[in-house]
């Protein structure tokens, strides 16, 4: 899967991450959906290493502890999750190892997309802590 396959694969999620986002109850349960489904795939380097990142922004996000991000970007990645567990894989997840390579392309899409508000947040988080 490409780059631009990947983006149009987040951009068919965005309308049910947009309803999604309204829910706090529900992104948290999507959340703790991915947290499991991340025990299932296979060491996959880099590529989702931002994970837990994201997830801690999703989450400051919906709480209203961070909110110096446009919806959009959380729509994005939200949008990105929802591939994960609901999308229609392009590759079935039940192929050991390759099945997983359009899911880690879709979150590798959503990473670079939001890749400076990813860096902004990790700024934040780090100054909170410190506090």
């Amino acid at each position: 899967m490409d780059f631009e396959k990947a983006k149009e694969a987040i951009a068919g999620l965005a309308g049910q991450a947009e309803e999604l986002i309204k829910d706090p109850g529900k992104v948290e349960a999507l959340l703790q959906q991915l947290e499991e489904k991340m025990k299932e795939i296979p060491v996959a380097g880099d590529a989702l290493s931002k994970v837990p990142l994201m997830v801690s922004m999703i989450r400051s996000y919906i709480t209203k502890e961070y909110t110096a991000v446009s919806p959009k970007v959380i729509v994005t990645l939200l949008a990105a999750v929802i591939y994960l567990l609901k999308g229609k894989d392009l590759i079935p997840d039940n192929i050991p190892v390759v099945g997983y390579v359009d899911d880690l392309a879709v979150f590798a899409a959503a990473f670079l997309i939001d890749e400076p508000e990813l860096a902004a947040y990790s700024q934040w988080r780090e100054g909170t802590a410190s506090v």
